[in-house]
């Protein structure tokens, strides 16, 4: 039996394809197809608000909006809405990703290669340091969808191999992974290994989760920014952190 995933995806690929054709617009496949899964009634979809805004999605109650990217642009959308309106941020992330080249002159399409690197949650964190300001509201959700996919690029960068620079075509999901919903500073501070030290500091959190001090920062000042953690002090020249004990599980 089809899944609903499976049902949104070849639903947002047809009409897209009557209409102008796949990878005619960057993201657009991803971004329909997001649309159809989360909610599949096409009188929900782009509507137009009281407000002068128009949503991604809205049933009535809850606007959805889908952004894969480029967060410092929905701070002034969502200045508006908050007052007004609950909404859900629906932000995929690629657990895995197979990467196909495409030549511009001829069309023709490379072997598809699996990427090496596995999405995470922490990956969302380089786009929610734009919008911190606004994730304490209790009217914001974000909802974070975990998918795997193929990735379609032009061979027309700058390097010998013309893959340095190179424009991303599409990304398009072939399967659903899983998701997760943060809706509180609780729930961010949930998402924090158990191996951290208490307290602790950017590099504590950097080699907890394997990733660069420059990631690890962005994810601090996320979670200190919503007020999930707390400077309590320095060690040396590092702020040290702890979690808020109203945010412990």
């Amino acid at each position: 039996m089809i899944n609903r995933f499976d049902q949104a995806r070849a639903l947002a690929l047809a009409t897209l394809q009557e209409r102008s054709g796949i990878g005619t617009l960057r993201e657009r496949s991803l971004h329909a197809i997001l649309k159809y899964w989360a909610d599949p009634e096409e009188s929900h979809h782009e509507v137009s608000l009281p407000c002068r805004l128009v949503a991604d999605i809205y049933d009535g109650q809850r606007i959805t909006e889908i952004q894969t990217r480029n967060f410092s642009k929905l701070r002034p959308k969502l200045a508006r809405l908050l007052p007004l309106y609950e909404v859900t941020i629906l932000h995929p992330i690629a657990r895995t990703k197979r990467l196909i080249w495409v030549d511009p002159e001829s069309g023709e399409m490379s072997v598809p290669r699996k990427s090496p690197k596995s999405g995470t949650v922490w990956d969302a964190f380089s786009e929610l340091y734009y919008i911190r300001d606004y994730l304490p509201s209790p009217q914001l959700s974000v909802r974070l969808v975990f998918l795997d996919m193929e990735e379609y690029k032009l061979l027309n960068g700058w390097s010998r191999d013309r893959k340095k620079g190179a424009c991303r075509m599409e990304r398009i999901p072939t399967a659903l992974a899983g998701e997760m919903t943060l809706r509180s500073p609780a729930d961010f501070a949930a998402l924090l290994p158990a191996s951290l030290p208490e307290p602790f500091s950017t590099a504590d959190v950097a080699k907890a989760l394997r990733i660069s001090r420059k990631r690890a920062g962005r994810i601090v000042n996320v979670l200190y920014s919503i007020n999930s953690i707390i400077r309590i002090g320095k060690s040396g020249n590092a702020f040290l952190y702890q979690v808020k004990k109203e945010q412990r599980a």
